[in-house]
């Protein structure tokens, strides 16, 4: 949400008013791209990655403001909960070494901010879901101390008018039910931004829809939550469900939720901010002073706060994002469907396959959206989170013959969205050696059948089968992740296993 927002209460003057200016900005918005008057196109990439705090022990440390305190950077800050902070890499131009670049800007930052956490006893794990997270872990009281996290918690308690239920079916069965959204704290994601001309907008956007499929097989990360074993990537469920503002009537009559993969491929990015309006009522009715059509009229650039503010209350897996840099709107998608870790390396890979893939697919005659109903996209989505790198998928198939067929994840990705996205990194200008490295990765994590989730489980169930108990395999497991993380070498490469006797819990 990133927005400087003071904790108060609001009255029902505030949301009319807040509702009057979001149509205000909608149709600045509307005007600004009929205007044409966004920035030319720049190749422009950005990342950001959410982090987790841990002890030695493997268990969570709340520790984020001391952490904060002695890294004192502005690429790190703050996230939901006291265990959470968020790196952020400024924006590089897609092309040349950039990959390589951009790995060690991140093994540098993340080395740093790991001896910084040393100094009051907690590290750096950079993964989808701290598996030694435990329900006291996640509660308000552990909340970061940022007016905007409290405001947006009571604000979602307060719409929802009831405890949060959490109900995953995987491997194992969680139910439990929370007073507060801090379970959400428990996804900790990478964000891989594109900075794209409204004219390519919904082609890039319907091919980042149809391809987070595929990246959650290839990169799922998360496991487990609450000492349980559940879909490989367990954070779109948990997600949706601890931000889910509809009890359980408003569910039934398809009201839709905050956290959402959408219902249908695109034709603009207005579309997606119209429908921001037109569905989800306000969380956050904080009103600017500024008239974004008096700002037009003088020929200026609005911010539309409402409107960037609406949006950052709405989780869409590929966000639209509207931005000013120099005084010029831009337009981004905010790709949010990987989880982060398990190291740079891994990290870096799952970039290069995203902005080479969709820069395929975006630019292909016969679009795969215009021949893979909508529908068929976010079952594929549900597909990857509950069986990952084993999953399968509807795809349109190759040929004059079209329709659809079954196609296992891994050899869709090898056989037909790898040569796409080597393709669409040539098309970016990246180097050769930077491409076939991080897309060899890919390839090898399809090869051997394994990613961050498929190592967690099968470390987990090596350190039962020793006889450990559930609690000290989940924390053995963290540890020795924590390990090879620092370690660098990608995941695909890790033995199973641990590499020494635990004691017995």
């Amino acid at each position: 949400m990133g927005e400087k927002v003071v904790a108060g209460r609001f009255d029902l003057s505030d949301r009319q008013r807040y509702r009057d200016k979001l149509r205000r900005c909608l149709t600045g918005l509307e005007r600004l791209l009929a205007e044409k008057r966004f920035d030319r196109p720049k190749n422009l990439m950005g990342l950001e990655i959410e982090l987790n705090l841990a002890g030695s022990d493997g268990m969570p440390k709340m520790l984020n403001a001391q952490v904060l305190e002695r890294i004192a950077s502005r690429d790190f800050q703050t996230e939901l909960a006291m265990f959470n902070l968020e790196v952020n890499i400024p924006p590089h131009r897609l092309g040349g070494r950039v990959f390589d670049r951009l790995g060690e800007e991140l093994r540098t930052s993340l080395a740093y901010a790991d001896r910084k956490a040393g100094e009051v006893d907690a590290g750096i794990v950079m993964i989808g879901i701290l598996p030694t997270l435990d329900r006291d872990d996640l509660v308000s009281s552990n909340l970061s101390d940022v007016d905007r996290y409290t405001l947006l918690n009571d604000q979602i308690v307060a719409a929802r008018g009831e405890e949060f239920t959490l109900d995953i079916d995987g491997v194992e069965h969680l139910t439990c039910t929370s007073k507060s959204i801090a379970p959400e704290a428990a996804c900790t994601s990478v964000q891989l931004h594109l900075q794209v001309t409204p004219g390519r907008f919904a082609d890039v956007w319907n091919a980042a829809q149809a391809v987070a499929a595929a990246q959650i097989a290839v990169g799922a990360n998360s496991p487990f939550l609450f000492g349980r074993e559940l879909w490989r990537e367990s954070r779109p469920p948990l997600f949706q469900q601890s931000t889910d503002t509809r009890p359980p009537e408003l569910q039934a009559q398809g009201v839709r939720p905050r956290t959402w993969f959408g219902e249908r491929w695109i034709t603009s990015a207005y579309d997606l901010f119209e429908e921001n309006l037109r569905y989800y009522p306000a969380l956050l009715p904080i009103c600017d002073d500024e008239d974004p059509l008096e700002v037009l009229d003088r020929g200026g650039t609005p911010s539309l706060a409402e409107l960037v503010l609406h949006n950052g209350t709405i989780y869409r897996w590929n966000r639209p994002v509207y931005g000013i840099a120099d005084g010029v709107p831009h337009l981004r998608v905010e790709n949010r469907v990987l989880p982060a870790g398990p190291t740079v390396t891994d990290v870096v890979a799952n970039a290069a396959f995203f902005y080479g893939v969709v820069r395929a697919l975006a630019e292909e005659p016969r679009p795969v959206w215009t021949r893979l109903p909508f529908e068929a996209a976010a079952a594929n989505f549900d597909a990857a989170c509950k069986d990952g790198i084993d999953a399968r998928f509807t795809w349109p198939r190759r040929g004059r013959y079209g329709g659809t067929t079954q196609v296992d994840a891994v050899s869709l990705v090898r056989d037909e969205l790898l040569p796409l996205a080597e393709a669409g990194l040539d098309a970016w200008g990246v180097e050769p050696a930077d491409r076939d490295l991080y897309l060899g990765v890919i390839e090898e994590r399809c090869r051997r059948r394994v990613n961050g989730a498929s190592w967690q489980a099968a470390t987990f169930h090596k350190a039962l089968d020793a006889g450990h108990t559930r609690e000290a395999a989940l924390a053995a497991t963290t540890r020795r992740y924590r390990e090879l993380m620092h370690q660098g070498d990608p995941v695909h490469t890790w033995p199973v296993g641990l590499p020494e006797p635990v004691p017995l819990g």
